[in-house]
């Protein structure tokens, strides 16, 4: 009896190892889906698609918590780190929800139940508590199911694809597009770019994929007809990119080269000569003015009088409406709102979520347009979670950069090539969201995680 229970002891295992390995390749095929879906409907945009997305994560996560248990392994290969600082902003957006008891004496205000949460609107909060929830269990899963080098370059050209297809979407539609509704029922002509409704948030998708084009380009020894492949997929991207003529997206692309011209001059571990390594330093530097001049010169031909109008227009997006109608709708006007609110709440903000509404106490204007977002990322983690969230914001950023740096000096040319194209894209998402703030699309923050995947995870030996 004993004989025949070890048997079938031995003939159970690998079965189970087997489906294992199913719902592993099976987690990683849904993450892939997951990003191209998000792309679709205006970037994730839509609270009941923002929904979906959150149903969709948890439920890939209880299929990954199935897979680790049958197949024993629950290694996450990259920054716990990062994870973790994901994690307390989440904590601090709960607290803020709590509702605090009211010392209010009266009866009849006390049968109102007002609440009087730290959050300016808690149910946003929550809302914004199941996102990051979302995102944070994102970033894990790519940890664990992301480990190889194969799955690896699926994902970097599933994000380029999903990029190349929004830009001929985009320049296809500005082409031909002259009623509202085109394949999908609320682009507009000359409204937004892509399937965005906001052509800055178009921007970051392409700035994303810029910089992963780039870096895998120009860092990962590819042949030359590989290196054609990879520039007749970025021109769709840089095309599209200047035809939407988003200010911060081009100033995101210019930093992104000037980054590139450091990161790759000072890349030379995988050359043993000093002859080879001055040869490929003039090489890169040669390689890369002349691909800042051919996207400087290529972006004011591409762009022409459009786009030298809209940066001689940034001038009125600083200051306030000369003619006296004071919208209050310049990022001038909005900054100094939004400083005044921080001052107001300096420790814990007005709630992550919660900025839309607070606000208005603030935004001394004529009430034509109230701002939604403080149109710099910085600027709105630091009114909404207060100095503990933007303490957050900087542990993320801290922890980030120790990881990508022991990445850069790693002795294989692949691990460096996918940070270093990471770092690209997240360059750009940095520039960017100065004045901006492409990351509260669900798709851009997860093309975001992504770079941060590959700018900290550690790879498979045999992947």
């Amino acid at each position: 009896m004993a004989t025949l229970a070890q048997l079938s002891f031995v003939e159970e295992r690998p079965v189970r190892l087997r489906i294992a390995a199913v719902l592993n390749s099976g987690i990683f095929a849904a993450l892939l889906l997951l990003l191209i879906g998000s792309a679709v409907p205006y970037g994730t945009a839509e609270p009941w698609w923002k929904a979906t997305f959150v149903s969709a994560v948890f439920a890939i996560c209880i299929v990954a918590i199935i897979e680790s248990m049958l197949s024993g392994e629950n290694r996450i290969s990259g920054s716990r780190s990062v994870l973790l600082s994901m994690l307390v902003l989440s904590v601090l957006a709960i607290l803020q929800t709590i509702t605090i008891r009211s010392g209010n004496p009266d009866p009849a205000v006390a049968a109102l139940r007002p609440w009087n949460a730290i959050s300016a609107d808690p149910y946003q909060t929550r809302f914004f508590v199941l996102q990051m929830l979302a995102l944070t269990t994102c970033l894990a899963l790519l940890y664990r199911y992301c480990r190889t080098k194969v799955r690896i370059n699926i994902l970097i050209h599933t994000i380029i694809g999903v990029a190349v297809a929004s830009a001929l979407y985009g320049i296809l539609r500005q082409t031909v597009q002259h009623q509202p509704g085109f394949v999908l029922p609320r682009t507009m002509p000359g409204q937004g770019y892509g399937q965005f409704i906001n052509k800055n948030h178009f921007a970051y998708l392409m700035e994303m994929a810029l910089g992963l084009g780039l870096g895998m380009g120009l860092v990962n020894g590819l042949k030359r007809d590989r290196v054609i492949v990879y520039v007749a997929l970025l021109l769709p991207i840089w095309t599209g990119l200047v035809l939407s003529l988003s200010r911060g997206g081009i100033l995101a692309m210019v930093a992104q080269v000037v980054v590139a011209f450091i990161l790759l001059t000072r890349n030379r571990q995988e050359i043993e000569s000093r002859r080879e390594r001055r040869q490929l330093k003039l090489l890169r530097v040669a390689l890369l003015m002349s691909l800042v001049t051919v996207i400087l010169a290529g972006t004011v031909w591409m762009g022409g009088d459009a786009l030298v109008s809209t940066f001689g227009a940034a001038s009125t997006e600083l200051n306030p409406d000369p003619e006296g109608f004071h919208a209050g709708s310049t990022r001038n006007e909005i900054w100094r709102a939004s400083l005044k609110m921080f001052a107001a709440h300096p420790v814990l903000g007005v709630g992550l979520g919660g900025y839309w509404i607070a606000i208005t106490a603030y935004h001394d204007a004529s009430g034509s347009t109230t701002p939604q977002e403080a149109h710099n990322d910085y600027l709105e983690l630091l009114t909404s979670g207060g100095l503990v969230g933007f303490a957050v914001g900087i542990w993320f950023a801290v922890s980030l950069f120790r990881s990508a740096r022991q990445k850069l000096h790693s002795p294989d040319r692949f691990q460096r090539a996918i940070c270093i194209a990471a770092l690209l894209g997240m360059t750009g998402v940095a520039v960017h969201s100065l004045v901006d703030f492409g990351l509260h699309l669900l798709v851009n923050a997860f093309i975001f995680l992504v770079l941060v995947m590959l700018a900290t995870t550690k790879l498979d030996v045999e992947g």
